[in-house]
């Protein structure tokens, strides 16, 4: 079960680009709660708290619970938007997540045991082709990542969404079956047919 996080929060009356910068210039980061058909609640948080949460990895994919003046908030972090030059918080959008409710979020992919593929042992390179997927799973039972197994992997091999086992109660919120990665052989091993085919050109 996923550990669900606090927050402590203070309602923010103003909404606005000039009510926003005050929040920023006393140390607060401008945020927002919506969703399940209620108003949206406007408040701030504290920078240096949400700074050291957004930079300690899964901050999508983790439930929290505000406390906005002693009113609780279930909610998930929808998107946040950093600084451009500077990368510290500048907003938060956290979207309402009723018990029991099912969400869609991006999980890392690990691709584990690569010393034990032949293919990566002997020179070839993987090729990584999703860094993330995207899941539809209760909101309670997010995975941190989902792993590959790449064991016994050879030369052109590929592995895909299909052949991945998700925990129970989690299914693929993405279209068709996506290619996660590829064993590429070395170039060296590439270019020799390739010349051997060139006087046919």
């Amino acid at each position: 079960m996923t550990a669900i996080k606090e927050l402590k929060a203070v309602a923010r009356p103003r909404a606005g680009k000039g009510a926003a910068r005050a929040e920023r210039r006393a140390g607060r980061v401008p945020a927002v709660i919506y969703g399940e058909k209620q108003e949206p609640v406007t408040i701030s948080l504290n920078h240096r708290e949400i700074n050291k949460i957004i930079y300690a990895g899964h901050f999508l994919t983790t439930l929290f619970e505000i406390d906005v003046d002693g009113k609780k908030h279930r909610v998930i972090p929808r998107d946040y938007q950093l600084d451009p030059v500077k990368d510290f918080p500048l907003h938060v959008d956290f979207l309402r997540v009723s018990k029991g409710a099912s969400v869609t979020v991006e999980v890392p992919v690990h691709f584990v045991k690569q010393e034990a593929s032949p293919a990566l042992k002997g020179g070839g390179t993987l090729n990584v082709v999703a860094h993330t997927v995207e899941l539809e799973c209760p909101a309670e039972s997010i995975p941190e990542s989902i792993e590959v197994d790449l064991s016994g992997a050879d030369f052109g091999d590929s592995f895909h969404l299909s052949a991945i086992k998700l925990p129970s109660g989690v299914t693929w919120a993405g279209q068709g079956d996506d290619t996660l990665a590829t064993i590429v052989a070395p170039v060296g091993a590439e270019e020799e047919p390739a010349a051997a085919e060139e006087p046919k050109a």
